[in-house]
């Protein structure tokens, strides 16, 4: 069965990457959520999709004590997972190509909570991916594509998926057609796509067997049940 996961929850009936839209997304019958890890200056894990707030403060020079109360750390986000049972991709933010204690001490949340089997860690940076293998082998992760990357006849997501060891490739909707899928079907990889906002995506994804929806709309994700 697809898996059905909500946009950094539910962002069209509460705001992003709070535990009530979190929460919002598993009452309306979705599976779990998607959600955006970056790091404050203390070091704390905080989910934020932007790097700025909405006051046009920036994250990576603010402490736990100057976060909004509507802005939840990682640990709380987890705890609410290891609670509801919910499924959850973690997304790990950068301000840097190059990884810092993000990666694994984003992955030590997840396996303090006992939620390793119910996470896949996904970044756009494969440098965060090859970090999270080492970090924690045992947590899924998926390689996260916006756009096609060849130079002439060579394509570097297959290499990319090998470096770092990806389980799951992560591209836009519109980049999924049949020979993607057949690529990943002959590879052994799970397709999971974003960001599914119409029923006749839905629809077509489906058909194509994508493994997982993520949407900003859990009505028209679950036209996939």
């Amino acid at each position: 069965m697809t898996l059905l996961l909500g946009h950094r929850g539910t962002p069209r009936l509460h705001r992003e990457n709070t535990l009530a839209g979190f929460q919002a997304a598993l009452d309306a019958g979705l599976d779990g959520v998607e959600l955006d890890v970056r790091r404050l200056s203390d070091g704390t894990l905080a989910i934020h999709h932007d790097d700025t707030l909405t006051d046009g403060r920036l994250l990576p020079f603010l402490t736990l004590d100057e976060l909004p109360p509507d802005v939840p750390t990682l640990d709380q986000a987890l705890a609410w997972a290891a609670d509801t049972r919910a499924y959850v991709n973690v997304e790990l933010k950068y301000e840097s190509a190059r990884p810092d204690d993000r990666v694994p001490r984003s992955l030590d949340a997840v396996r303090a909570h006992g939620l390793s089997r119910r996470v896949i860690v996904s970044s756009f940076n494969p440098l965060l991916l090859v970090a999270a293998r080492q970090a924690a082998p045992e947590i899924e992760r998926g390689l996260l594509i916006h756009r096609t990357y060849r130079l002439g006849p060579l394509d570097a997501v297959p290499l990319a998926m090998r470096v770092t060891g990806s389980a799951a490739l992560h591209p836009h909707h519109t980049l999924i057609g049949p020979s993607l899928m057949e690529r990943a079907r002959r590879a052994g990889w799970r397709v999971n796509t974003w960001t599914v906002n119409e029923v006749v995506d839905v629809e077509r994804l489906t058909r194509l067997g994508v493994d997982a929806l993520i949407g900003d709309l859990p009505q028209v994700l679950l036209t996939a049940r």
